[in-house]
């Protein structure tokens, strides 16, 4: 949920920055590309923090070496980030994050069936986590579109 936040309370401060004569908030697609990045920070950071063993848990059995696909994941999303920040890239790294979200949603699915916690707190149900997921995906469109 916390990413969620993240993503909501940064367009709404990167938005009112463009309002007060921010020049690089005028662009809407900018600040949806601001925003995202904001949000992956937060995730990726979570990849070698305190919340990385909650990440390794999460990636389902079937799949080898959660510590090292937990790693990738997390080095992708970096890259993700200074790919939305760069205008020649953007189009393309609000593409790759897309599909990096679908690539990690069974993982969100083991969790919200297997009742995981990520820093103690359980993680979203399903139906929560797959809304989440979308909304994701579609300020991850929107700000392609824009760019």
């Amino acid at each position: 949920m916390a990413p969620l936040i993240v993503l909501i309370v940064s367009s709404l401060l990167f938005w009112l920055a463009g309002k007060a004569g921010v020049a690089a908030f005028a662009d809407t697609g900018f600040v949806l590309r601001a925003s995202l990045a904001s949000m992956f920070v937060l995730t990726a950071s979570a990849h070698w923090g305190k919340r990385r063993p909650d990440l390794i848990r999460m990636v389902p059995p079937a799949f080898p070496r959660p510590d090292l696909l937990v790693t990738i994941t997390g080095v992708l999303e970096l890259l993700g980030i200074i790919g939305l920040l760069l205008p020649i890239t953007a189009r393309i790294a609000c593409i790759c994050l897309a599909l990096l979200l679908l690539a990690l949603f069974p993982a969100n699915v083991y969790a919200a069936r297997q009742r995981l916690t990520i820093a103690g707190r359980r993680v979203p149900n399903l139906p929560v986590r797959t809304a989440i997921q979308l909304v994701f995906l579609g300020v991850l469109i929107a700000a392609a579109w824009l760019q």
